[in-house]
């Protein structure tokens, strides 16, 4: 809510988080994916044999194809989803380079449509049109709801996914990595982080911390025990 202050100006009373930012998905799905997969492939092999040190390399090779993975995907995803918006905005600009009245009076239906009387939505599209940049904008987030001059950065979602992945893959791996032979100790690293990742991603969403929590731990479980065992059907059967 805002109001006018004694200086003429709009007074915040508050707040909003930034939810269109290009590295807080690709950050926490990362996260989440490392540790679930890596979680799961561990239990799948450590199922099949007691040989930490094969175990660990499949953690060490899990860890490394799912981090290259998820930021190769994340870059090629995000690039041609800018690709796609360069690709609009550049027909927008030439539509209103070309037909500046006919797009002009779109912008002012487009506002009727929401309710604004015709005469004032002419008026608020007229103004809005003497500059061409500005109504590119307005256009833009009309149309296909992009901001032209924030679009998300490939690099910037490609970067959060290697670190985010790698950080999440790392933590069923340490144990082995410092010579624990158990699989338990990497499962209940591994089920704490999940619920603490889960918790964490609350702060950012309108779900209860423990709910959230527990949502994720769930999940990375059901996952690891359904490796586990097809990972012991595999090895008892000397595949």
């Amino acid at each position: 809510m805002t109001r006018s202050g004694s200086g003429g100006r709009a007074e915040n009373h508050h707040e909003h988080r930034d939810v269109t930012g290009g590295w807080l998905r690709p950050s926490v799905f990362g996260a989440m994916d490392g540790l679930v997969s890596n979680f799961a492939l561990i239990a799948g092999v450590a199922g099949g044999t007691s040989n930490t040190r094969v175990i660990a390399l499949a953690g060490v090779a899990g860890l490394a194809a799912g981090a290259f993975s998820m930021a190769g995907g994340e870059f090629v995803s995000v690039a041609s989803q800018r690709e796609l918006a360069l690709a609009e905005i550049a027909v927008e600009r030439r539509e209103i380079e070309r037909h500046p009245k006919e797009e002009e009076r779109e912008l002012a239906e487009s506002y009727e449509q929401r309710g604004v009387d015709p005469g004032l939505a002419a008026e608020v599209a007229r103004q809005i049109s003497r500059n061409p940049d500005e109504a590119l904008k307005v256009h833009a987030r009309a149309e296909f709801g992009v901001e032209p001059g924030d679009l998300p950065s490939p690099r910037l979602a490609a970067v959060s996914s290697f670190f985010s992945f790698a950080v999440g893959a790392i933590l069923p791996l340490v144990p082995y990595l410092v010579g624990v032979s158990s699989l338990w100790v990497s499962a209940v690293i591994s089920c704490l982080a999940l619920f603490g990742a889960g918790a964490l991603v609350s702060r950012v969403t309108a779900r209860n911390w423990w709910y959230s929590g527990l949502r994720q731990l769930m999940v990375g479980a059901v996952a690891a025990a359904l490796t586990f065992g097809l990972g012991s059907l595999i090895g008892g059967n000397g595949l």
